[in-house]
This record gives structure tokens, C-alpha cells and sequence, in this order.
């Protein structure tokens, strides 16, 4: 969907890109985990795992600028690093979490861990998303303004007798 003032992409409603968060970063996250499984075979598990989080964040950070935010194109290095900043912090969190869940349970069972660890990436998810939707692909950034398309005339612009022609006879 284009604007036609703009000629951009319309962005989409908070609703919608957070569903197309989930789809894309839930979709991405799975393939990933998938993923880390088949190449630790081969790796240790934690070389998989960081090769794996570094192509699905690349992954996710583009669908996230095409589709997801609705940005118009690919995403920027620095879209990708503050990506990459956010999915750094969302990590931590859900380690955190896990540490916790160590010092207050002695033996947590499967499905307690699960519970933290689901609650504390969900935690961490809607606060990526604000991330990505506030600063990462935010619309409202200063541009540089339009270069100005009324003349000026001669005497406002202090130009020298070889200036073009049509900026010395404005008035004409």
C-alpha cells in the first residue's frame, strides 16, 4: 500500500505489526531452533548457537523492515545493529530469568522452566517490539528538508554576474 503523497509505504497500525512481529520473529525463532539442532551435530552447540542467533537476527531484522514495520526496503547497518542491540538485551532477560528460577527452585521441573523461560521471552518480545516500532523503524525521524523548488531571486542570494540564469531573472 503506497501513499500517494509520499510515495512510501504506509506504516502499519500498532495491532497489525505486532501480530506481523509475532508471525515473523515466532516463525524465524522456530526455524531457528530447528536449526541449532541440526548444525550442533556437527559444531559444539554454543558455536551453533551464536552462528544460528546471528543469521536469524539478520533474518528477522529484514522481515521486520519489509513487512513487519512496513519501512520500504531493506533495513539500514544501523537498523540492523539496533536490532541486533535489542535481541542482545531480550537474550539477557530470559538468562536472568533462568538464573533466577535456579536461586529460588533447587530442582525446577521441565515444565516450571518452560514457564519461566516463555514468560520471560514473551516479557522480552513486547519490549523489543516497542523497541523496533519506537526507534529501529520509527516513521517520524528528521530528514533533511526538500531542497526548495520556488526561485530566489538574484538579489537575495547574493550570486556572482556567471550564476544561472534563471536564479538572476526570477523577476522575469
Amino acid at each position: 500500500m503506497e501513499t500517494a503523497a509520499s510515495g512510501k509505504q504506509a506504516a502499519p497500525g500498532a495491532l497489525t505489526a505486532f501480530a506481523r512481529f509475532a508471525l515473523c520473529g515466532g516463525g524465524v525463532g522456530i526455524a531457528a531452533g530447528f536449526a541449532v539442532t541440526a548444525l550442533a551435530s556437527w559444531v559444539p552447540w554454543a558455536l551453533a548457537n551464536a552462528m544460528i542467533t546471528v543469521v536469524s537476527t539478520l533474518l528477522s531484522t529484514e522481515l521486520h523492515a519489509r513487512f513487519t514495520f512496513g519501512a520500504g526496503g531493506r533495513a539500514t547497518w544501523r537498523q540492523h545493529a539496533q536490532s541486533a542491540g535489542s535481541a542482545v538485551a531480550a537474550y539477557a532477560v530470559t538468562c536472568i530469568a533462568m538464573v533466577v528460577l535456579q536461586q529460588l527452585a533447587a530442582d525446577p521441573g521441565a515444565a516450571l522452566q518452560q514457564v519461566v523461560y516463555l514468560s520471560a521471552s514473551a516479557f522480552a518480545g513486547a519490549g523489543r517490539f516497542a523497541v523496533l516500532r519506537l526507534v529501529v523503524f520509527a516513521r517520524n525521524r528528521s530528514q533533511p528538508a526538500a531542497p526548495s523548488t520556488v526561485p530566489v531571486c538574484a538579489a537575495e542570494a547574493r550570486v556572482s554576474p556567471r550564476s544561472d540564469p534563471a536564479t538572476l531573472c526570477c523577476a522575469a
